[in-house]
């Protein structure tokens, strides 16, 4: 099955860092990232798709960031 997340963050190296952890656990980038500004709190957020081929069947329960 191809599990699939979007991880963001505040636009700092914490959202790299994310986004590299993810890739060393075998996630794959999916798409371009995106950038939008939070008015509220007046910061830069990002956003990256990523994806990963696991076995096994889909259910709700399951902790993506675990896989």
């Amino acid at each position: 099955m191809k599990l699939y997340r979007l991880l963001t963050e505040d636009d700092t190296s914490a959202f790299c860092h994310k986004v590299s952890m993810a890739l060393s656990k075998g996630w794959e980038l999916h798409g371009d990232p995106a950038y939008g500004f939070d008015a509220t709190r007046g910061v830069m957020r990002c956003a990256q798709a990523v994806v990963k081929d696991v076995p096994g069947e889909y259910h709700p329960d399951l902790k993506l960031g675990e896989q």
